[in-house]
């Protein structure tokens, strides 16, 4: 029934004289907006729609090839009385043996895709050497002739402060790879031709000191001139979806340069740069996950395995746990969601505070007659060496086209199984007729036309047949066979025609 609506009374309006207006000129008024394209579909060709009709025609073929592919790779049974050897059951043995195979590298694919996303770090040591250079100081000869009366320079008495950094473990390994090439160079055969040295090409270090913190800046006591002294570098971003930083963010060691002619001290803050980010917990959390310092998923797996530990997880929602004191005095809860933990623990991270460097900026002569660098051993965190070749493991473009050629192997396969299936029915056929033709021929005969019988719907239940059997082999009136559906079904199988191929 469709909706009535109450007619509107139209009024005759005289056609009115349209003003030009300028492109740029917005419309005024009440009306539809009208997209600038096509408003009315072009009507498809003849040939257009058959194209598709093909299409659609390949599709519903290329579907059911797909659900008659064979998929079975299993022997028949009783195939070892019909062929020679033991050819079955090395087939049998080597069939278990790839099922316990593919289960071995699955499991160990799987571990190797945990270890990557868990992103275990192992922590190094990153050794940090402090030293300064005095320039133009008042003890220092900057060829001043103490003859003349007039002693005025413009040379301002400065200082330089270097900051270097570098990981302990990659030194070592530098020297252990020069210490082997250098023992493999040599050879106890005397009568070798001596050969030309091969140059030495400098390793370049994986980690640089730049990559452990994203800023650092340098305290200075206040001055008494009133001189903003400060020192401040920040890590630049990425440019675009490369991996490789920029130079700015890529340096082993950092200078810089005030004037002053006085001994200072300074504190040079370092803040970490983690990946993930690694926060400080506050001591409510502290006693939970027995952590000081960690990231949120390292947070959040103590909290889960102290709810199991506990026992403090609901038997009929899972996704609940109840508080007990510990968890009622971080979160302030009775009863918590499982899901929402990463904002049960938002409040209670902080920022991790920067490593503090105290130094001395020394400009005084007796100082720089020996100067000896302060040294700092700061302990950071790096990728597991291993997690590079799991990760080009897990990337390998090999891996696909071997499941590829696999699965084209299995196909391969599963036809002549398929094969053989056939085979072996044909075989036990014969075998059975060879052995008493007569009842062989009156036993297929009976069964043939019991099951045309069935199809057809003229078989009697009960009658001539074994009323303990299979639903669907019993006819007669209450069979299954004589609804609607299973007769319309027949027919319209029946019904159907083989294409012919046209030649």
């Amino acid at each position: 029934m469709q909706t009535g609506y109450r007619p509107y009374p139209q009024q005759q309006v005289p056609p009115q004289q349209r003003t030009p207006h300028s492109a740029g000129q917005r419309r005024g008024g009440i009306g539809p907006m009208m997209s600038s394209g096509p408003h009315h579909q072009v009507p498809l060709t003849q040939a257009q729609i058959a194209q598709q009709q093909q299409q659609a025609a390949i599709q519903v073929e290329m579907a059911k090839r797909r659900s008659r592919k064979p998929t079975d790779k299993n022997l028949p049974d009783n195939l070892d009385d019909c062929t020679i050897g033991d050819m079955a059951a090395r087939y049998r043995e080597l069939r278990d043996f790839e099922r316990r195979l593919d289960a071995t590298m699955t499991r160990k694919r799987l571990d190797i895709v945990d270890s990557v996303n868990r992103s275990v770090k192992r922590w190094k040591t990153l050794r940090i050497w402090i030293t300064n250079t005095a320039e133009d100081q008042v003890w220092q000869d900057n060829n001043l002739n103490v003859d003349n009366f007039d002693f005025n320079s413009n040379l301002e008495p400065s200082y330089r402060v270097k900051i270097e950094g570098r990981l302990l473990d990659d030194d070592d390994d530098l020297e252990k790879d020069d210490d082997s090439e250098d023992n493999n160079g040599k050879s106890d055969d005397s009568d070798r031709m001596e050969e030309d040295p091969k140059p030495k090409v400098a390793k370049t270090p994986k980690y640089r000191f730049s990559h452990f913190f994203k800023a650092f800046n340098v305290d200075f006591p206040s001055n008494r001139k009133g001189i903003d002294q400060s020192v401040e570098w920040k890590k630049p971003e990425r440019a675009g979806p490369s991996s490789s930083l920029p130079a700015a963010a890529d340096f082993d060691e950092l200078t810089f340069k005030r004037g002053g002619d006085e001994n200072l001290n300074i504190t040079i803050n370092l803040y970490r740069h983690e990946e993930p980010e690694r926060y400080a917990v506050s001591q409510e959390l502290e006693d939970i996950v027995d952590l000081s310092e960690a990231t949120r998923q390292e947070i959040v797996m103590g909290i889960w395995e102290y709810i199991k530990l506990m026992g403090l997880q609901e038997d009929e929602e899972k996704r609940n746990f109840r508080c007990d004191d510990l968890l009622r005095k971080a979160f302030g809860i009775e009863i918590g969601l499982i899901p929402k933990l990463h904002e049960y623990i938002t409040p209670h991270l902080k920022p991790l505070p920067p490593v503090k460097l105290p130094y001395t900026i020394r400009l005084d002569e007796e100082f720089h007659k020996d100067p000896q660098p302060t040294v700092y051993d700061v302990r950071v965190a790096v990728d597991d060496p291993l997690r590079e070749k799991m990760l080009s493991f897990l990337s390998n473009a090999g891996y696909a086209n071997m499941l590829k050629e696999a699965a084209s192997l299995d196909e391969q396969l599963a036809i002549i199984i398929q094969a053989i299936h056939v085979s072996k029915a044909k075989h036990s056929f014969l075998k059975s007729l060879s052995e008493d033709p007569a009842t062989f021929v009156k036993d297929w005969l009976s069964s043939q036309k019991r099951d045309l019988d069935v199809i057809m719907g003229e078989s009697m239940r009960g009658v001539g047949e074994d009323t303990t059997g299979d639903e669907w082999r019993k006819g007669g009136k209450d069979s299954i066979w004589s609804t609607v559906n299973a007769r319309e079904s027949v027919t319209v199988m029946l019904s159907k025609q083989p294409v012919q191929p046209q030649r």
